[in-house]
Protein backbone atom coordinates (compact mmCIF):
# COMPACT_ATOMS: atom_id res chain seq x y z
CA UNK A 1 0.00 0.00 0.00
CA UNK A 2 1.91 2.92 -1.33
CA UNK A 3 1.19 6.73 -0.03
CA UNK A 4 2.71 8.20 -2.30
CA UNK A 5 1.92 6.68 -5.34
CA UNK A 6 -1.90 7.48 -4.00
CA UNK A 7 -1.14 10.43 -3.55
CA UNK A 8 0.81 11.28 -6.60
CA UNK A 9 -2.48 9.79 -8.68
CA UNK A 10 -4.55 12.65 -7.08
CA UNK A 11 -2.66 15.61 -7.50
CA UNK A 12 -1.22 14.49 -11.25
CA UNK A 13 -3.26 13.82 -14.16
CA UNK A 14 -1.97 12.50 -17.48
CA UNK A 15 -0.10 14.81 -19.13
CA UNK A 16 2.94 17.36 -19.60
CA UNK A 17 4.97 18.10 -15.89
CA UNK A 18 8.29 19.42 -14.30
CA UNK A 19 9.90 17.32 -12.65
CA UNK A 20 10.53 19.73 -10.02
CA UNK A 21 6.02 20.16 -9.30
CA UNK A 22 6.31 16.24 -9.18
CA UNK A 23 8.79 16.51 -6.00
CA UNK A 24 6.73 19.41 -4.24
CA UNK A 25 3.75 17.31 -4.92
CA UNK A 26 5.57 14.35 -2.97
CA UNK A 27 7.15 16.82 -0.58
CA UNK A 28 10.28 14.69 -1.27
CA UNK A 29 13.64 15.23 -2.39
CA UNK A 30 14.15 15.07 -6.65
CA UNK A 31 16.55 12.23 -6.05
CA UNK A 32 13.67 10.36 -4.02
CA UNK A 33 11.32 11.44 -6.42
CA UNK A 34 13.67 9.81 -9.20
CA UNK A 35 13.54 6.51 -7.54
CA UNK A 36 9.89 6.20 -7.06
CA UNK A 37 9.05 7.02 -10.53
CA UNK A 38 11.77 4.93 -11.97
CA UNK A 39 9.95 1.93 -9.32
CA UNK A 40 5.95 3.17 -10.16
CA UNK A 41 7.00 2.41 -14.00
CA UNK A 42 8.72 -0.76 -13.03
CA UNK A 43 5.93 -2.14 -11.93
CA UNK A 44 3.47 -0.77 -14.74
CA UNK A 45 1.23 1.83 -12.81
CA UNK A 46 2.23 4.83 -15.12
CA UNK A 47 5.33 5.21 -18.05
CA UNK A 48 7.06 8.50 -17.36
CA UNK A 49 9.37 10.62 -20.02
CA UNK A 50 11.70 12.79 -18.67
CA UNK A 51 12.21 16.06 -20.70
CA UNK A 52 15.64 16.66 -21.99
CA UNK A 53 17.74 20.29 -21.23
CA UNK A 54 16.73 22.48 -18.80
CA UNK A 55 12.85 23.81 -18.56
CA UNK A 56 11.88 21.43 -20.55
CA UNK A 57 8.68 19.65 -19.42
CA UNK A 58 8.69 16.12 -19.09
CA UNK A 59 5.74 13.53 -19.82
CA UNK A 60 3.57 11.73 -17.14
CA UNK A 61 1.01 8.91 -18.14
CA UNK A 62 -0.74 7.15 -16.07
CA UNK A 63 -1.92 2.67 -17.01
CA UNK A 64 -3.52 1.85 -14.15
CA UNK A 65 -6.26 2.91 -12.38
CA UNK A 66 -4.68 3.71 -9.03
CA UNK A 67 -6.88 4.60 -6.17
CA UNK A 68 -9.66 1.78 -7.50
CA UNK A 69 -6.85 -0.86 -6.89
CA UNK A 70 -5.54 0.22 -3.98
CA UNK A 71 -9.18 0.62 -2.32
CA UNK A 72 -9.95 -2.70 -3.47
CA UNK A 73 -6.61 -4.17 -1.03
CA UNK A 74 -7.89 -2.01 1.56
CA UNK A 75 -11.11 -3.39 1.24
CA UNK A 76 -9.45 -7.26 1.45
CA UNK A 77 -7.34 -5.70 4.05
CA UNK A 78 -9.97 -4.28 6.97
CA UNK A 79 -11.72 -7.85 6.20
CA UNK A 80 -8.95 -9.99 6.93
CA UNK A 81 -6.41 -8.08 9.09
CA UNK A 82 -7.13 -6.82 12.33
CA UNK A 83 -8.61 -3.11 12.74
CA UNK A 84 -5.37 -1.77 14.04
CA UNK A 85 -3.49 -2.50 10.78
CA UNK A 86 -5.69 -1.26 8.51
CA UNK A 87 -6.08 1.93 10.43
CA UNK A 88 -3.19 3.89 9.23
CA UNK A 89 -3.96 3.57 5.41
CA UNK A 90 -7.23 5.24 5.79
CA UNK A 91 -5.00 8.35 6.58
CA UNK A 92 -4.18 8.32 2.76
CA UNK A 93 -4.83 10.80 0.45
CA UNK A 94 -8.18 8.84 -1.15
CA UNK A 95 -11.21 10.81 -2.78
CA UNK A 96 -13.98 11.92 -1.01
CA UNK A 97 -16.19 8.65 -2.60
CA UNK A 98 -13.64 6.73 -1.88
CA UNK A 99 -12.82 7.41 1.64
CA UNK A 100 -16.32 6.99 2.41
CA UNK A 101 -16.92 3.63 1.15
CA UNK A 102 -13.64 2.50 2.98
CA UNK A 103 -14.75 3.91 6.32
CA UNK A 104 -18.29 2.41 6.48
CA UNK A 105 -16.45 -0.76 6.14
CA UNK A 106 -13.90 -0.22 8.20
CA UNK A 107 -16.50 1.10 11.03
CA UNK A 108 -18.36 -2.18 10.50
CA UNK A 109 -15.23 -3.48 12.29
CA UNK A 110 -15.73 -1.82 15.45
CA UNK A 111 -18.01 -2.67 18.08
CA UNK A 112 -18.91 -5.57 20.16
CA UNK A 113 -17.70 -9.12 19.28
CA UNK A 114 -19.59 -12.41 20.89
CA UNK A 115 -17.49 -15.21 20.62
CA UNK A 116 -15.48 -17.26 23.39
CA UNK A 117 -13.95 -13.78 24.70
CA UNK A 118 -16.45 -10.85 24.41
CA UNK A 119 -14.88 -8.21 22.71
CA UNK A 120 -15.05 -4.09 22.36
CA UNK A 121 -13.65 -2.67 19.72
CA UNK A 122 -13.47 1.44 20.52
CA UNK A 123 -12.35 4.28 17.55
CA UNK A 124 -9.75 6.27 19.19
CA UNK A 125 -8.69 9.78 17.76
CA UNK A 126 -5.07 9.80 19.80
CA UNK A 127 -2.69 7.79 21.65
CA UNK A 128 -3.11 7.61 25.30
CA UNK A 129 -0.46 10.35 26.80
CA UNK A 130 0.49 7.91 29.52
CA UNK A 131 -1.19 5.11 31.43
CA UNK A 132 1.43 5.63 34.90
CA UNK A 133 -0.95 7.07 37.68
CA UNK A 134 1.25 9.38 38.54
CA UNK A 135 1.76 10.93 35.32
CA UNK A 136 -2.09 10.63 34.26
CA UNK A 137 -2.67 14.45 34.02
CA UNK A 138 -5.78 14.57 31.13
CA UNK A 139 -8.90 13.14 31.27
CA UNK A 140 -7.75 10.10 28.66
CA UNK A 141 -5.06 9.03 30.56
CA UNK A 142 -7.15 9.09 33.91
CA UNK A 143 -9.85 6.87 32.45
CA UNK A 144 -7.38 4.01 31.57
CA UNK A 145 -5.71 4.50 34.90
CA UNK A 146 -9.39 4.16 36.50
CA UNK A 147 -9.77 0.58 34.69
CA UNK A 148 -6.35 -1.06 35.33
CA UNK A 149 -5.45 0.54 39.31
CA UNK A 150 -7.47 0.66 42.24
CA UNK A 151 -7.00 3.27 44.95
CA UNK A 152 -7.37 2.64 48.47
CA UNK A 153 -10.63 4.24 49.06
CA UNK A 154 -13.07 5.64 46.55
CA UNK A 155 -15.07 9.02 46.76
CA UNK A 156 -18.56 9.56 45.08
CA UNK A 157 -19.47 12.66 43.76
CA UNK A 158 -21.38 13.60 46.89
CA UNK A 159 -17.80 12.99 48.88
CA UNK A 160 -18.91 9.76 50.89
CA UNK A 161 -15.79 7.72 50.97
CA UNK A 162 -16.28 3.85 50.17
CA UNK A 163 -13.91 0.96 50.98
CA UNK A 164 -11.12 -0.25 47.68
CA UNK A 165 -8.04 -1.81 48.76
CA UNK A 166 -8.44 -0.80 52.04
CA UNK A 167 -11.43 -2.52 53.95
CA UNK A 168 -11.41 0.34 56.89
CA UNK A 169 -9.71 2.84 58.56
CA UNK A 170 -9.23 5.06 61.67
CA UNK A 171 -9.02 8.72 61.20
CA UNK A 172 -7.69 10.86 63.90
CA UNK A 173 -6.55 14.56 64.63
CA UNK A 174 -2.92 13.91 63.35
CA UNK A 175 -3.45 10.29 61.60
CA UNK A 176 -5.09 8.10 59.72
CA UNK A 177 -4.34 4.26 59.64
CA UNK A 178 -5.46 2.17 56.78
CA UNK A 179 -6.13 -1.28 57.14
CA UNK A 180 -5.42 -3.24 53.71
CA UNK A 181 -7.43 -6.44 52.27
CA UNK A 182 -6.06 -9.79 51.99
CA UNK A 183 -4.75 -11.53 49.27
CA UNK A 184 -5.24 -9.05 46.86
CA UNK A 185 -3.10 -9.75 43.57
CA UNK A 186 -1.28 -7.51 41.43
CA UNK A 187 -1.69 -8.56 37.25
CA UNK A 188 1.72 -10.11 37.53
CA UNK A 189 0.29 -12.46 40.33
CA UNK A 190 1.82 -11.19 43.25
CA UNK A 191 0.14 -10.24 46.00
CA UNK A 192 -0.31 -6.54 47.15
CA UNK A 193 1.69 -6.05 50.68
CA UNK A 194 2.08 -2.93 52.62
CA UNK A 195 5.16 -2.09 51.33
CA UNK A 196 3.67 -1.60 48.15
CA UNK A 197 1.10 0.41 49.18
CA UNK A 198 4.23 2.95 51.50
CA UNK A 199 6.18 2.65 48.34
CA UNK A 200 3.86 4.63 46.29
CA UNK A 201 2.84 7.04 48.29
CA UNK A 202 6.33 8.10 49.51
CA UNK A 203 6.58 8.36 45.52
CA UNK A 204 3.58 10.90 45.07
CA UNK A 205 4.36 12.74 48.21
CA UNK A 206 7.93 13.88 47.65
CA UNK A 207 6.63 14.00 43.80
CA UNK A 208 7.74 17.42 41.94
CA UNK A 209 3.85 18.02 40.96
CA UNK A 210 2.05 17.06 44.15
CA UNK A 211 4.62 17.76 46.85
CA UNK A 212 2.31 20.77 47.69
CA UNK A 213 -0.56 18.78 47.99
CA UNK A 214 0.60 16.32 50.30
CA UNK A 215 3.14 18.79 52.19
CA UNK A 216 1.07 18.24 55.93
CA UNK A 217 2.02 14.57 55.24
CA UNK A 218 5.33 14.31 56.99
CA UNK A 219 5.47 10.32 57.35
CA UNK A 220 3.61 6.79 56.18
CA UNK A 221 4.76 3.68 57.85
CA UNK A 222 3.61 -0.37 58.59
CA UNK A 223 2.76 -0.84 61.71
CA UNK A 224 1.45 -4.52 61.13
CA UNK A 225 1.15 -6.58 58.40
CA UNK A 226 -1.44 -4.54 56.05
CA UNK A 227 -1.64 -1.85 58.12
CA UNK A 228 -0.64 1.31 57.68
CA UNK A 229 -0.01 4.52 59.35
CA UNK A 230 0.00 7.87 57.45
CA UNK A 231 1.03 11.05 60.25
CA UNK A 232 0.14 14.80 59.59
CA UNK A 233 1.28 16.53 63.07
CA UNK A 234 -0.01 19.90 62.14
CA UNK A 235 -3.62 17.99 60.44
CA UNK A 236 -4.73 17.62 57.53
CA UNK A 237 -8.45 17.34 57.19
CA UNK A 238 -8.18 15.95 53.37
CA UNK A 239 -5.73 13.08 53.86
CA UNK A 240 -8.54 10.69 53.48
CA UNK A 241 -9.68 12.57 50.30
CA UNK A 242 -6.51 12.13 48.70
CA UNK A 243 -5.89 8.75 48.84
CA UNK A 244 -9.27 8.38 46.22
CA UNK A 245 -7.86 10.61 43.54
CA UNK A 246 -6.52 8.78 40.02
CA UNK A 247 -3.02 10.04 40.91
CA UNK A 248 -2.54 7.79 44.62
CA UNK A 249 -3.14 4.81 42.65
CA UNK A 250 -1.55 2.11 43.60
CA UNK A 251 1.24 0.01 41.38
CA UNK A 252 4.30 -1.82 41.18
CA UNK A 253 7.13 -0.93 38.41
CA UNK A 254 8.62 -3.88 37.47
CA UNK A 255 11.33 -3.60 34.59
CA UNK A 256 9.74 -1.49 31.98
CA UNK A 257 5.79 -2.58 33.00
CA UNK A 258 3.86 -0.35 35.93
CA UNK A 259 1.60 -3.42 37.01
CA UNK A 260 -1.84 -2.72 38.76
CA UNK A 261 -4.53 -4.61 40.52
CA UNK A 262 -7.46 -3.47 38.42
CA UNK A 263 -10.38 -5.53 36.70
CA UNK A 264 -8.61 -5.34 33.57
CA UNK A 265 -5.17 -5.41 32.66
CA UNK A 266 -2.94 -3.59 29.29
CA UNK A 267 -2.11 -6.25 26.92
CA UNK A 268 -0.74 -3.47 24.60
CA UNK A 269 -0.25 0.11 24.40
CA UNK A 270 1.43 1.87 21.21
CA UNK A 271 0.45 4.08 18.60
CA UNK A 272 -1.84 1.89 16.84
CA UNK A 273 -3.89 0.71 19.39
CA UNK A 274 -4.48 0.07 23.22
CA UNK A 275 -6.08 -3.11 24.80
CA UNK A 276 -7.27 -4.29 27.75
CA UNK A 277 -7.85 -7.54 28.95
CA UNK A 278 -10.34 -8.75 31.67
CA UNK A 279 -7.56 -9.74 34.85
CA UNK A 280 -9.30 -12.81 36.06
CA UNK A 281 -8.09 -12.59 39.77
CA UNK A 282 -9.38 -9.51 40.05
CA UNK A 283 -10.29 -9.31 44.39
CA UNK A 284 -13.83 -7.26 42.93
CA UNK A 285 -17.27 -8.05 40.92
CA UNK A 286 -15.50 -8.89 37.18
CA UNK A 287 -16.54 -7.23 34.41
CA UNK A 288 -18.63 -8.91 31.80
CA UNK A 289 -16.82 -7.98 28.75
CA UNK A 290 -13.22 -9.93 28.05
CA UNK A 291 -11.37 -7.43 25.91
CA UNK A 292 -11.92 -3.43 25.56
CA UNK A 293 -9.53 -2.43 22.25
CA UNK A 294 -9.14 1.37 21.08
CA UNK A 295 -7.45 2.20 17.58
CA UNK A 296 -6.63 4.64 16.40
CA UNK A 297 -8.78 6.34 13.68
CA UNK A 298 -8.60 9.65 11.20
CA UNK A 299 -10.38 12.50 12.92
CA UNK A 300 -13.39 12.65 10.68
CA UNK A 301 -14.34 8.73 12.61
CA UNK A 302 -17.07 9.19 14.68
CA UNK A 303 -16.79 7.29 18.21
CA UNK A 304 -19.67 5.72 18.60
CA UNK A 305 -19.54 2.84 20.99
CA UNK A 306 -21.59 -0.10 19.36
CA UNK A 307 -22.18 -3.47 19.75
CA UNK A 308 -22.51 -5.27 16.77
CA UNK A 309 -20.64 -5.64 13.35
CA UNK A 310 -24.08 -4.43 11.40
CA UNK A 311 -24.47 -1.29 12.06
CA UNK A 312 -26.95 -0.07 9.42
CA UNK A 313 -29.26 -2.72 11.98
CA UNK A 314 -28.35 -0.83 14.72
CA UNK A 315 -30.11 2.41 16.55
CA UNK A 316 -27.72 4.59 18.65
CA UNK A 317 -29.07 6.50 21.48
CA UNK A 318 -27.14 9.71 23.34
CA UNK A 319 -26.05 9.35 26.40
CA UNK A 320 -25.08 12.60 28.12
CA UNK A 321 -22.01 13.66 30.35
CA UNK A 322 -21.07 16.59 32.40
CA UNK A 323 -17.42 17.11 30.60
CA UNK A 324 -16.05 20.07 32.98
CA UNK A 325 -16.09 23.72 32.18
CA UNK A 326 -13.62 25.78 30.22
CA UNK A 327 -12.35 29.23 31.68
CA UNK A 328 -9.58 31.96 30.94
CA UNK A 329 -6.38 32.05 32.66
CA UNK A 330 -3.86 34.71 33.32
CA UNK A 331 -0.43 34.20 33.76
CA UNK A 332 -0.09 37.40 35.89
CA UNK A 333 3.86 36.36 37.09
CA UNK A 334 4.80 37.24 33.33
CA UNK A 335 6.58 40.53 33.23
CA UNK A 336 4.36 41.87 30.17
CA UNK A 337 1.35 44.02 30.65
CA UNK A 338 -1.06 41.08 31.58
CA UNK A 339 0.20 41.81 35.34
CA UNK A 340 -1.73 44.90 35.37
CA UNK A 341 -4.78 44.97 36.94
CA UNK A 342 -6.63 47.31 34.85
CA UNK A 343 -5.70 45.53 31.69
CA UNK A 344 -7.18 41.91 32.75
CA UNK A 345 -10.16 43.31 33.54
CA UNK A 346 -10.87 44.99 30.57
CA UNK A 347 -9.92 41.44 28.95
CA UNK A 348 -12.96 40.39 31.77
CA UNK A 349 -15.17 42.89 30.58
CA UNK A 350 -14.91 42.11 27.25
CA UNK A 351 -15.35 38.32 27.70
CA UNK A 352 -18.36 39.03 29.88
CA UNK A 353 -19.84 40.95 27.42
CA UNK A 354 -19.66 38.30 24.51
CA UNK A 355 -19.29 35.15 26.11
CA UNK A 356 -22.79 34.31 25.46
CA UNK A 357 -22.20 33.62 21.72
CA UNK A 358 -19.90 30.78 22.77
CA UNK A 359 -22.70 28.38 22.74
CA UNK A 360 -23.18 29.13 18.60
CA UNK A 361 -19.49 27.49 18.27
CA UNK A 362 -21.32 24.21 18.11
CA UNK A 363 -18.80 22.71 20.33
CA UNK A 364 -21.56 21.91 23.21
CA UNK A 365 -20.09 24.21 25.15
CA UNK A 366 -22.57 26.56 27.31
CA UNK A 367 -21.80 29.90 28.73
CA UNK A 368 -20.71 29.78 32.04
CA UNK A 369 -21.68 33.38 33.68
CA UNK A 370 -20.99 32.25 37.51
CA UNK A 371 -17.91 29.96 37.91
CA UNK A 372 -16.32 26.36 38.54
CA UNK A 373 -18.54 25.12 41.28
CA UNK A 374 -21.84 23.97 39.48
CA UNK A 375 -25.02 25.65 41.87
CA UNK A 376 -22.53 26.95 44.18
CA UNK A 377 -20.74 29.44 42.39
CA UNK A 378 -22.80 33.39 42.11
CA UNK A 379 -22.87 35.00 39.35
CA UNK A 380 -20.64 38.15 39.40
CA UNK A 381 -21.42 41.76 38.02
CA UNK A 382 -18.91 42.82 35.86
CA UNK A 383 -18.98 46.66 35.19
CA UNK A 384 -18.15 48.55 32.44
CA UNK A 385 -14.34 49.17 31.39
CA UNK A 386 -12.48 51.57 30.07
CA UNK A 387 -9.76 50.56 27.39
CA UNK A 388 -6.09 50.39 28.81
CA UNK A 389 -3.41 51.22 26.19
CA UNK A 390 -1.52 48.83 24.77
CA UNK A 391 2.24 48.99 23.63
CA UNK A 392 2.63 45.44 22.27
CA UNK A 393 0.12 42.52 21.49
CA UNK A 394 -0.52 39.93 24.26
CA UNK A 395 0.05 36.15 23.86
CA UNK A 396 -2.62 33.33 23.77
CA UNK A 397 -2.10 30.00 23.58
CA UNK A 398 -3.18 27.91 21.34
CA UNK A 399 -4.03 24.45 21.57
CA UNK A 400 -6.30 22.10 19.06
CA UNK A 401 -8.38 20.87 21.70
CA UNK A 402 -10.08 24.67 22.54
CA UNK A 403 -8.92 25.78 18.62
CA UNK A 404 -12.30 26.99 18.03
CA UNK A 405 -12.94 28.94 21.31
CA UNK A 406 -9.27 30.08 20.90
CA UNK A 407 -10.28 31.75 18.20
CA UNK A 408 -13.20 33.14 18.69
CA UNK A 409 -11.64 34.67 21.78
CA UNK A 410 -8.91 35.99 19.59
CA UNK A 411 -11.67 37.74 17.79
CA UNK A 412 -13.42 39.48 20.46
CA UNK A 413 -10.55 40.71 21.86
CA UNK A 414 -9.44 42.41 18.46
CA UNK A 415 -12.79 43.68 18.03
CA UNK A 416 -12.62 45.44 20.88
CA UNK A 417 -9.17 47.44 20.25
CA UNK A 418 -6.95 44.40 22.37
CA UNK A 419 -4.21 43.26 20.17
CA UNK A 420 -3.56 39.78 20.22
CA UNK A 421 -1.06 37.18 18.58
CA UNK A 422 -1.17 33.01 19.14
CA UNK A 423 0.61 30.47 19.61
CA UNK A 424 1.23 27.09 18.83
CA UNK A 425 1.49 24.86 21.77
CA UNK A 426 0.66 20.58 21.45
CA UNK A 427 -1.66 18.84 23.91
CA UNK A 428 1.11 16.92 25.33
CA UNK A 429 3.32 20.31 26.14
CA UNK A 430 0.00 21.94 27.25
CA UNK A 431 -0.14 19.05 29.73
CA UNK A 432 3.21 18.18 30.69
CA UNK A 433 5.69 21.33 30.01
CA UNK A 434 5.25 24.19 32.43
CA UNK A 435 7.72 26.48 30.28
CA UNK A 436 5.85 26.29 27.06
CA UNK A 437 2.46 27.85 29.70
CA UNK A 438 4.70 29.98 30.68
CA UNK A 439 5.30 31.61 27.93
CA UNK A 440 1.85 32.94 26.70
CA UNK A 441 0.00 35.86 28.59
CA UNK A 442 -3.11 33.77 28.83
CA UNK A 443 -5.32 31.18 27.83
CA UNK A 444 -8.18 28.82 27.47
CA UNK A 445 -8.58 26.14 29.91
CA UNK A 446 -10.09 22.80 30.18
CA UNK A 447 -11.36 21.19 33.28
CA UNK A 448 -12.87 17.83 34.34
CA UNK A 449 -13.74 17.43 37.82
CA UNK A 450 -12.51 13.94 38.64
CA UNK A 451 -14.97 13.25 41.61
CA UNK A 452 -16.77 15.64 45.02
CA UNK A 453 -16.28 19.04 43.45
CA UNK A 454 -15.05 20.37 46.34
CA UNK A 455 -12.27 18.22 46.50
CA UNK A 456 -11.69 18.35 42.68
CA UNK A 457 -11.89 22.16 42.85
CA UNK A 458 -8.81 22.20 45.46
CA UNK A 459 -6.82 19.68 43.94
CA UNK A 460 -7.03 22.06 40.92
CA UNK A 461 -5.63 24.47 42.94
CA UNK A 462 -2.97 22.83 44.23
CA UNK A 463 -1.29 19.88 42.02
CA UNK A 464 1.56 20.76 40.23
CA UNK A 465 0.05 19.67 36.48
CA UNK A 466 -2.54 22.36 37.03
CA UNK A 467 -2.05 25.72 35.50
CA UNK A 468 -3.38 27.71 38.03
CA UNK A 469 -0.86 26.36 40.61
CA UNK A 470 1.79 28.12 39.08
CA UNK A 471 0.04 31.43 38.54
CA UNK A 472 -1.15 31.08 42.37
CA UNK A 473 2.19 30.76 44.03
CA UNK A 474 2.99 34.55 44.28
CA UNK A 475 -0.01 35.68 45.18
CA UNK A 476 -0.20 36.04 49.46
CA UNK A 477 -4.27 36.27 49.79
CA UNK A 478 -5.03 33.15 48.11
CA UNK A 479 -1.61 31.20 49.69
CA UNK A 480 -3.20 31.91 52.99
CA UNK A 481 -6.46 30.63 52.40
CA UNK A 482 -5.02 27.79 50.74
CA UNK A 483 -3.65 26.75 54.43
CA UNK A 484 -7.08 27.39 55.91
CA UNK A 485 -8.19 24.00 53.77
CA UNK A 486 -5.67 21.22 55.96
CA UNK A 487 -7.96 22.91 59.02
CA UNK A 488 -11.02 23.09 57.69
CA UNK A 489 -13.50 20.47 58.17
CA UNK A 490 -14.06 18.85 54.87
CA UNK A 491 -17.61 19.75 55.12
CA UNK A 492 -16.83 23.35 55.17
CA UNK A 493 -15.12 22.98 52.36
CA UNK A 494 -17.71 24.76 49.98
CA UNK A 495 -17.79 28.09 51.34
CA UNK A 496 -13.77 28.45 51.55
CA UNK A 497 -13.94 27.40 47.93
CA UNK A 498 -16.16 29.96 47.20
CA UNK A 499 -13.89 32.78 49.03
CA UNK A 500 -11.16 31.58 46.89
CA UNK A 501 -13.13 31.30 43.72
CA UNK A 502 -14.58 35.12 44.50
CA UNK A 503 -11.14 36.30 44.94
CA UNK A 504 -9.65 34.60 41.49
CA UNK A 505 -12.81 35.96 39.67
CA UNK A 506 -12.45 39.50 40.91
CA UNK A 507 -9.24 39.77 40.52
CA UNK A 508 -9.21 38.72 36.63
CA UNK A 509 -6.89 35.66 37.18
CA UNK A 510 -9.77 33.05 36.54
CA UNK A 511 -12.67 34.67 34.33
CA UNK A 512 -15.39 31.48 33.84
CA UNK A 513 -16.34 31.42 29.91
CA UNK A 514 -18.33 28.01 29.47
CA UNK A 515 -19.58 24.81 30.88
CA UNK A 516 -19.07 21.72 28.77
CA UNK A 517 -20.93 18.79 27.79
CA UNK A 518 -19.93 15.50 25.75
CA UNK A 519 -22.67 13.68 24.29
CA UNK A 520 -21.28 9.58 23.89
CA UNK A 521 -23.50 7.41 20.99
CA UNK A 522 -24.16 4.25 21.74
CA UNK A 523 -25.91 1.09 20.26
CA UNK A 524 -29.53 1.10 21.63
CA UNK A 525 -28.46 -3.07 22.97
CA UNK A 526 -25.65 -1.64 25.10
CA UNK A 527 -26.69 -2.50 28.41
CA UNK A 528 -26.04 -0.67 31.94
CA UNK A 529 -24.20 2.02 30.77
CA UNK A 530 -22.83 4.31 33.57
CA UNK A 531 -20.78 7.13 33.49
CA UNK A 532 -17.91 7.48 36.11
CA UNK A 533 -14.50 9.06 36.04
CA UNK A 534 -13.94 11.94 34.48
CA UNK A 535 -17.37 11.54 32.36
CA UNK A 536 -16.35 8.66 30.62
CA UNK A 537 -17.88 5.14 30.21
CA UNK A 538 -17.61 2.34 33.13
CA UNK A 539 -16.13 -0.73 31.10
CA UNK A 540 -16.21 -2.89 34.24
CA UNK A 541 -20.30 -2.46 34.37
CA UNK A 542 -20.93 -2.69 30.17
CA UNK A 543 -22.62 -5.49 28.83
CA UNK A 544 -24.65 -6.65 25.78
CA UNK A 545 -28.27 -7.75 25.84
CA UNK A 546 -28.31 -10.78 23.35
CA UNK A 547 -30.66 -10.96 20.40
CA UNK A 548 -32.23 -14.37 21.80
CA UNK A 549 -34.95 -16.07 19.06
CA UNK A 550 -37.68 -18.03 20.78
Amino acid sequence: MDKYLLTLWQSVPSGNIKQYELADFLQLSPKQTARYIQKWSTEGWLTYTSGRGRGNVSKLEWLRDVEAILEEQLMKTIDEEPVEVSSKYLLFDWSLDSKLRLMNKFRSKFGYVHSSNDKLVIPRRYPFLTIHPIDAADVSSASIVANVYNRLVAIDEHGVVSPELAHSWDIASTKLRIYLKKDIKFHDGSILTAEDVVTCIERLRVHPQFKGVWEPVKQVFIVAPLVIDICFPNGCSYCLQMLGTMNASIYKENKEDVIGTGCFYIEANNEKKTTLVVFKDYFGERPLLDVVKFVQVPQEFDVVYRSSAQEDTNTTFQVESDSGFGIVMMNTFRNTAIQRKDVRDYLHYIIAKYRHEISELGTRKLPNHHGCLIDKSEEIAIAKVKKPHFTEPLVLKLVNYTEKETMWLKHILEKEGVPVVTKDVSFKDSVFNSLENEDVDFFIHGEVFEMNQDFSFFYFLKNGYSSLADILKKDSIINHYLDEYAHTPFQNWTALNLKVEKKLIEDSVMIPLYYAKRQIPFSADLMNITIKHFGYVDFSKLWVRPDIHE
